[in-house]
């Protein structure tokens, strides 16, 4: 069994799911595929409602929205706090998904990404954040930001996003089982689970 994980840091829902899916995959023997993503060009393609949703805000909705993230947050047992800068470009930090990968870092990785967004309520684009990430991580911080700006690495993350788009997708996290079986949401993991179990 096979599980793609198509995510981007910039999505607090994404981080919940990360908090648990190498755990099922694991549990269940499946092989987890990350697939690193950028969701603004998702949204700019596919969704665009989401802008108008930011902009416009269903104040009862916005509460609940609110309380229900921090709900699962407490469930799952980690800090998501409110970034200063909301949404944040994090397509540097997401290219570098591809230099971690190489290194057999990704987890990692992502997840001193997440916690430096989320939790520590950094700037994730900044150059100076990352650093802060690669040195957490184990990364050598002249090769990666130098791989990050070569084409080669824009075009993995474009073609990442893209896929998505053409396979349905329409946010993060979105998840395949076995390449079709398609799952969106961090909620959305219980019933993949028990796809896999």
């Amino acid at each position: 069994m096979q599980v793609e994980y198509f995510f981007d840091c910039s999505s607090p829902w994404t981080y919940l799911a990360y908090s648990r899916i190498e755990t099922i995959c694991a549990q269940r023997s499946a092989e987890l595929i990350w697939k690193p993503i950028l969701v603004g060009g998702v949204f700019n393609s596919v969704n665009t409602s989401v802008y108008e949703q930011r902009a416009n805000p269903i104040p009862v909705k916005a509460n609940y929205y609110a309380k229900d993230l921090q709900d699962w947050a407490r469930h799952q047992g980690i800090t998501i706090g409110s970034p200063p800068i909301f949404p944040v470009n994090s397509v540097k930090a997401m290219r570098g998904c591809f230099v971690a990968m190489e290194k057999g870092l990704i987890s990692e990785y992502v997840g001193h990404v997440f916690r430096a967004y989320w939790t520590q309520l950094k700037d994730i684009s900044k150059d100076e954040v990352l650093q802060e990430v690669l040195d957490r991580t184990g990364l050598e911080q002249t090769e990666f930001f130098q791989k990050i700006t070569i084409q080669l690495y824009k075009d993995k993350l474009r073609a990442n996003t893209e896929e998505l788009i053409h396979r349905g997708g329409f946010g993060s996290p979105t998840m395949f089982l076995n390449q079709s079986d398609m799952f969106f949401g961090n909620d959305r993991l219980t019933l993949l689970e028990a796809r896999l179990g």
